[in-house]
């Protein structure tokens, strides 16, 4: 029987702070906060999404808000932080990388600031309780004015370090379709002179275009998504020879509909051109599958080896923020999953 993919030592670089929940979780804070949930959470979930046009995409974004609307309190924001730590330690990731927008939880807790280190905080203690180490990326919005993301990474650059309760990375996510990608390089540029990761979206919901505009006017460390170059060859080379990681998270591309289904997803297309990848589960709450899932997939729909799935798992390793010594000993960890015989 194949390795359990649970053991193998991984890093987790693409979780969005609410999508990470649990859906029990929102369940529980909709109670606590006498919310009502959309159906699509209670007892139609996981719900059936698709953002290949504006309408499927506003139906994904009101599930979000609407779970993002059920965080009210500094405790909301702990157990978020600390539950995605321990569904990560289950799955074996070493190390995650939490992408949080403080903006949304601001008005219960004073502010932006406050915010980020309620987060950052139990970042810290969740790290020292479990397996997984946790540090954070700040992520802006495409569908807020660029001044606020250069808001975003003066505040990120504050908090900016290398280790576990600090953040490591600047973001811009949501709809890639909304927001002109070349006026947020100002904030990207405070970030990368700060030292931190640049890790915008591009080229899931977008085109290779996409990909392309993010690599010239961010020039990013790594693309969230990104699946999409392989439609020019052209981008394709151009992704592979910037030494840019593509955070593929393949559950979330068919749930919203980039693909028909798992054997569509160009996971192999895009390591056999020496891109470094690193899968990731995007957002749980939503797609109803976690860090393990998209290796198990890469497994059964994409044919991917034992050896393979522990390159990507290295990919992911090394692409991240991690200290060079847990990168080591994770790295080395992953030369014995594979040396182990298949587990009975």
């Amino acid at each position: 029987m194949p390795r359990p993919v649970s053991t193998l030592p991984k890093a987790h670089l693409h979780l969005h702070f609410t999508g990470s929940m649990r859906v029990e979780t929102v369940r529980d804070l909709a109670a606590k906060h006498g919310l009502a949930l959309p159906d699509a959470l209670t007892s139609g979930w996981p719900p059936k999404l698709s953002a290949r046009d504006e309408r499927g995409w506003f139906r994904f974004q009101r599930l979000y808000d609407a779970a993002r609307a059920c965080v009210r309190d500094e405790s909301d924001l702990r157990r978020i932080v600390r539950e995605a730590a321990e569904d990560d330690a289950a799955e074996g990731s070493r190390w995650l990388e939490i992408q949080v927008d403080p903006t949304s939880y601001a008005p219960f807790v004073g502010g932006i600031t406050p915010a980020l280190e309620i987060v950052l905080d139990e970042a810290r203690k969740a790290s020292t309780e479990g397996a997984t180490q946790v540090a954070v990326v700040v992520a802006a919005s495409r569908v807020r004015h660029p001044l606020d993301a250069r808001t975003l990474a003066r505040l990120a650059a504050t908090y900016a370090g290398d280790g576990v309760g600090t953040v490591v990375g600047f973001g811009l996510s949501n709809d890639e379709r909304r927001g002109v990608t070349q006026e947020f390089a100002p904030a990207f540029e405070i970030a990368r002179r700060a030292g931190l990761a640049l890790v915008p979206h591009a080229g899931e919901l977008l085109g290779p275009t996409s990909v392309e505009t993010t690599l010239e006017a961010l020039r990013p460390d790594r693309i969230g998504h990104g699946v999409r170059c392989v439609e020019d060859p052209r981008v394709l080379e151009q992704v592979a020879a910037a030494g840019v990681a593509l955070e593929v998270c393949p559950r979330s591309n068919v749930a919203l509909g980039v693909y028909a289904n798992a054997e569509e997803v160009p996971l192999r297309t895009i390591v056999e051109h020496g891109i470094p990848v690193a899968l990731g589960a995007d957002d749980p709450l939503l797609f109803g599958s976690r860090l393990a899932d998209q290796y198990e997939l890469a497994r059964q729909a994409l044919d991917l080896a034992d050896e393979e799935l522990a390159d990507l798992a290295r990919g992911s390793l090394r692409a991240s923020r991690a200290p060079a010594d847990l990168k080591d000993a994770a790295l080395a960890d992953v030369d014995a999953w594979l040396a182990n015989p298949a587990a009975p």
